[in-house]
């Protein structure tokens, strides 16, 4: 084995098999470039709102083309989300598409995540209402809708009245969702026929965005109280987002 490689680490998955009673279990998939204190604030009030037994991150994997510039190696960021809730005992990690080969659709993952979980878990997909709006470019929206639960959380400059033109959704209260972007609403419940349904979920905004992180670091400048402490160390230490580190000469 390389040196320099990092020792492969057991896939936290996998340790999750072994216990597979788990009743509700909420999904955060992203790429966590990097990870920072708004990730871990969505998932905790997502999953004290709705009483969800754990939190299973889902870093994704390496894209199949080159990287822009900007994306850290999935291995980085595995560590990263690894790093940043090593403390936390509701919040897991899942390698599931770092190790997956080739290109990585949202229903892929929760197809494996059924075969290994009872059937009785109750899996809560976590997104961000900008990523919600874009569901039907995604592969197979309709048969991901049917096989999980969707939390919607808010995005800055993203209104819920958006949800009125998702064609995938059924005719929605137009004063609801407007209610929801003003704060009066806290939670609405969108029911679909033979599918588990949307709840669109009030958090507390999120000011923070890793692109802004990373900005700072490529100047040389350290982001003050966004990042969890392991993380800044790591970054700091193997030297991520540095201005020359990850560009594509072409």
């Amino acid at each position: 084995m390389n040196p320099s490689t990092p020792e492969p680490r057991p896939s936290a998955l996998s340790t999750q098999c072994s216990a597979l009673k788990v009743n509700r279990l909420g999904l955060l998939g992203g790429s966590f470039n990097p990870i920072h204190k708004g990730h871990l604030a969505i998932a905790s009030q997502v999953r004290d709102k709705l009483q969800l037994d754990r939190v299973l991150f889902i870093p994704t994997g390496d894209p199949p083309h080159k990287r822009n510039g900007s994306l850290a190696p999935a291995i980085d960021r595995f560590e990263m989300v690894r790093l940043a809730i090593a403390d936390s005992p509701v919040f897991e990690i899942s390698d599931i598409e770092v190790q997956r080969t080739g290109k990585s659709y949202s229903i892929d993952t929760v197809r494996e995540l059924q075969k290994r979980y009872d059937p009785s878990t109750e899996l809560y997909f976590i997104i961000g209402l900008d990523a919600f709006l874009d569901l039907p470019n995604w592969k197979t929206p309709q048969e991901l809708l049917s096989a999980c639960r969707f939390v919607v959380v808010p995005r800055p400059g993203h209104s819920f009245q958006l949800l009125t033109q998702l064609s995938l959704l059924p005719a929605l209260d137009s004063r609801a969702l407007a209610q929801l972007d003003t704060g009066i609403l806290r939670r609405l419940d969108i029911a679909i026929p033979s599918c588990p349904g949307v709840i669109c979920l009030l958090v507390t905004p999120c000011p923070i965005s890793s692109s802004g992180i990373r900005q700072q670091l490529r100047v040389g400048k350290t982001p003050a109280n966004v990042l969890p402490p392991p993380v800044e160390s790591y970054i700091l230490h193997h030297s991520l987002y540095q201005e020359d580190r990850y560009r594509t000469h072409i």
